[in-house]
């Protein structure tokens, strides 16, 4: 999946597993999928809230439907994506949908420093009617809740996809901060895992998995769970915290 797709929707799962697991794995994807444009990445999410982070609080008790605002950008590339994330429970697995914008870095700074609004930077940046509507979405979530950049989190991911849509990653090296949010790792960035089960693998799919990939899920006794990065990272921060 490109990074300059703006809107999509699809099943997600999510599955913690060991570095072992991903290794045998890997020699059954490989036979299936290629590596994404994308291959090997850096990837820095700042997540927007309101000072009583009512919108993490909520994803955390995994409601019905639930929706996200974070700022995406990877390592080397002068870019970050709005991305508005909305997930809808379902019997089996979330059905997820994102919708983004894209804007400059420099851009960002001015936008945090209320010099701009989303809006005029999407008609800056583009001359596509459906960013622009993306952007208005994401102005009104930013006004009406009073949002504002409040945790990032940062990990190395790895991607393979195939012709039919599906897309599996795995994101290690998660670490977070919750102060002095920028596009760069810092020195006292916090290792969120660490037990031997320390890397996140997502498969992202239009439909139902190929029996290829449920065999081998199967066979390592690999099994999806509920799994919110941003929400057991706050979970984290509020223990230490002692809030």
């Amino acid at each position: 999946m490109g990074m300059s797709e703006k809107v999509f929707d699809r099943i997600e799962k999510k599955y913690p597993i060991t570095l072992e697991d991903k290794k045998k794995l890997l020699k059954v994807i490989k036979k299936h999928m290629k590596k994404d444009n994308y291959y090997k990445s850096e990837v820095f999410n700042i997540y927007f809230d309101d000072d009583s982070y009512d919108l993490i609080i909520q994803s955390i008790d995994r409601p019905f439907f639930k929706e996200k605002l974070r700022a995406r950008s990877y390592g080397g590339y002068d870019r970050v994506f709005f991305e508005i994330k909305t997930k809808i429970k379902g019997k089996d697995a979330n059905l997820g949908y994102k919708r983004r914008v894209m804007i400059t870095k420099e851009d960002y700074k001015e936008l945090i420093q209320n010099k701009t609004d989303i809006v005029t930077l999407a008609q800056k940046n583009t001359e596509k009617s459906n960013d622009v509507q993306i952007a208005k979405e994401v102005d009104y979530l930013i006004k009406r809740f009073d949002l504002k950049p409040k945790i990032l989190v940062v990990y190395d991911r790895e991607s393979y996809k195939n012709e039919d849509g599906l897309r599996i990653t795995f994101d290690e090296n998660l670490k977070y901060r919750d102060k002095n949010l920028s596009f760069v790792k810092e020195k006292n960035d916090k290792i969120y895992f660490k037990g031997e089960q320390n890397i996140i693998m997502e498969i992202k799919a239009h439909g139902y998995l190929p029996l290829w990939l449920v065999d081998a899920l199967s066979q390592n006794k690999i099994y999806p769970m509920q799994f919110s990065k941003i929400g057991k990272i706050f979970e984290q921060i509020r223990k230490e915290s002692n809030v």
